[in-house]
């Protein structure tokens, strides 16, 4: 795992040694994410530069250093991330006369790429991976990410230079970049809790969309592509994998996920498991232990709050597989030495409080470990969240309405939203009350007349509506949510786990695993997001991913064969943390601190008065707004450490999980 930032002006040439200076002083600001080495390659004439920063996991020599340029000369590549079937790969180049000089996987790529080229070398490759991938002689940029977007890519052309880089702090240490906030991107950010791609919150800077690739030709023309698409691998699926009984698929599925488990463990340096003792990390540590040679190790984060904790059923299962446990304790004083630094970690504002214990287990991990094992990916592939049930018993409560008073409602309870009383007995209704808080009134309006996807989007929401919080600003309507996704796929809970994958995976659980894990130079790979399984599930009868309302059938049947049922048929717990206690209290003086007046106006500006009965009613505990409070929050300490100080040094930034 590691970090590249670069740039081509294909206009003209750059100066090389300015050009140096540029690659170095960017790919710097990402040392957090490689700590072992940093190299730099100057095409000049043509206008190129790359920086490269490592985290040596598979041969730690200097066979590995990158950017690595062909043994023809040809090409040049920078890459992160792991590509797990190199051996498979390696084996049929030799056997066509190529011949390698060390055992890193960059060499296996880069041969591959120049025997075979883009096009046939991607369908190949099973693993994580972003990379930019430079032809000297046609003077071609490739900027690829994988498949379902694990590894972070951005790019931006400003000026009469294309940037890019794997996190958009490294675009600081450009003097050509000006941070400017997208209003449009505010407002989503304002609802989902992150920005979704291929938006970010700088006008001008795109995240690569998972599955895609950007090709910029030598006059400077970028195409963005599709390379593999999820949306057609789900339709394709709609013809489910026949399977003459369930046991037939059981065993088809334990098969090909040991194998991804199997693959993702084979590194040159230490490695671990996070267990949090819930179904989908304690099958990958079951499938790992089972799998190794020795005791495994295993690391667990708890909360002193017993309704979040979940240390007890983790200790129990790695005492089950024989692993070696390590745990820690987040404590409100642990909370508030990490909550002011949280904004360091990333690029963007990013209001999922779950990044709390996450960087808190990723700093512990790498105390022991360079490389870790996540169970990330379960709840969206085996339709894992509430959130669908919620959206299901909406859709069925409004199929009751006669269609004339969904049209004279909405009216109606926009005069009512104001006040208190309607908005108490709003988030007592059902199903309301299951529903993340918010504005429930405002939800309700907005799913009146819409399609399932629209009322996942309400449903889901931090802000039901930004501009009660932002007067003036505009919110786009984008895919997935329009309401048009994969028509042929036919079934609603297939179509809101596929919006779920689209969105919410990679743009805040995984960019929230990768920031808080490269902070300490830990690489975390996701065996269940293997593109095999996640082709595989998607073929399957749903009876097979959920059956009689309980999600994850598969999942539990196949971890039934390694621990006792007892351990995980429980309620679901999620990582989360005890926000709404932290807010009534705990944060009250990071809170007061950061939330002025004069940072409300310049970083909205928002409505003092809104913010104010939000507040209110929180610590009143009248009604729980932890996600609207936390989103607010989050985005004023994100725009004062980005905003207000961008040119923070980029030590301090590499050093916030320290």
């Amino acid at each position: 795992m590691c970090g590249f930032a670069g740039l081509l002006r294909a206009s003209r040439g750059v100066d090389a040694a300015e050009a140096e200076r540029l690659a170095r002083n960017m790919v710097r600001r990402l040392r957090h994410r490689g700590p072992d080495d940093e190299g730099v390659w100057i095409e000049a004439e043509a206008g190129f530069a790359v920086g490269f920063r490592r985290l040596a996991v598979i041969d730690l020599s200097p066979a590995g250093h990158q950017p690595m340029r062909s043994p023809c000369g040809r090409y040049v590549l920078a890459y992160n991330g792991e590509i797990y079937n190199a051996p498979e790969l390696r084996a049929d180049l030799e056997r066509e006369g190529v011949r390698f000089v060390g055992r890193s996987d960059t060499e296996v790529l880069l041969a591959h790429l120049a025997r075979f080229g883009i096009d046939a070398t991607l369908p190949r490759l099973v693993g994580m991976f972003a990379f930019a991938f430079f032809d000297r002689v046609l003077r071609e940029l490739w900027l690829v990410r994988d498949r379902l977007g694990i590894k972070p890519l951005v790019y931006g052309q400003i000026g009469d230079q294309l940037l890019f880089a794997s996190e958009i702090g490294a675009l600081f240490a450009h003097p050509a970049f000006a941070p400017c906030v997208d209003r449009e991107a505010l407002a989503l950010y304002l609802r989902f809790g992150y920005v979704p791609a291929p938006r970010s919150i700088y006008h001008g800077i795109h995240k690569l969309p998972p599955g895609h690739l950007l090709r910029v030709d030598r006059s400077g023309r970028a195409t963005l592509e599709r390379w593999w698409d999820l949306e057609r691998v789900c339709e394709a699926a709609a013809e489910p994998a026949m399977f003459r009984n369930e046991d037939e698929a059981l065993d088809a599925f334990e098969a090909l996920l040991a194998d991804a488990v199997a693959r993702e463990m084979v590194a040159d340096v230490p490695l671990g498991i996070f267990l949090s003792g819930g179904i989908d990390s304690s099958l990958v540590a079951a499938l790992a232990a089972r799998r190794a040679g020795e005791p495994v190790r295993t690391f667990t984060i708890g909360f002193d709050d017993p309704a979040f904790d979940e240390r007890p059923h983790a200790r129990e299962v790695a005492r089950i597989i024989g692993a070696e446990h390590s745990e820690r304790c987040l404590k409100v004083e642990d909370a508030l030495a990490i909550v002011p630094r949280l904004a360091a970690l990333f690029d963007e504002p990013f209001a999922d409080a779950s990044a709390i214990p996450t960087s808190l287990l990723c700093r512990r991990a790498r105390e022991e470990v360079t490389v870790a094992l996540s169970g990330d990916g379960g709840d969206e592939l085996f339709a894992g969240y509430t959130r669908y049930a919620d959206t299901q018993r909406i859709l069925a409560l409004r199929g009751r309405l006669p269609r004339f008073l969904r049209h004279w409602l909405p009216p109606l309870l926009e005069r009512l939203a104001e006040a208190r009383w309607a908005r108490e007995a709003a988030s007592a209704l059902p199903p309301l009350g299951r529903l993340k808080p918010g504005d429930r009134i405002a939800k309700l309006c907005e799913v009146m007349d819409a399609p399932a996807e629209r009322v996942m989007r309400a449903v889901i929401a931090h802000h039901a509506r930004p501009s009660r919080l932002l007067a003036g600003i505009s919110e786009p309507l984008e895919e997935p949510w329009r309401g048009g996704l994969a028509p042929q796929l036919g079934g609603l809970p297939e179509r809101l786990q596929l919006a779920d994958m689209l969105t919410y995976l990679p743009d805040d659980i995984l960019t929230k695993v990768d920031r808080a894990s490269m902070a300490v130079g830990l690489e975390v790979r996701v065996p269940i997001l293997d593109h095999r399984v996640v082709e595989f599930v998607w073929r399957l009868p749903r009876e097979l991913r959920q059956r009689d309302g309980k999600p994850k059938h598969l999942l539990r049947r196949l971890l039934a064969r390694y621990l006792p049922e007892r351990l995980f048929e429980r309620r679901k717990h999620g990582f989360s943390v005890p926000m709404h206690r932290w807010l009534r209290g705990p944060l009250d003086g990071w809170i007061r601190e950061l939330v002025t007046p004069g940072r409300l106006h310049d970083a909205g500006p928002f409505d003092p008065v809104f913010v104010r009965r939000l507040f209110d009613e929180h610590r009143s505990g009248r009604v729980d707004r932890r996600f609207e409070l936390w989103n607010l929050l989050a985005y004023l300490a994100w725009f004062r450490f980005r905003i207000e100080r961008p040119m923070l040094p980029a030590e301090e930034v590499a050093s916030v999980s320290a």
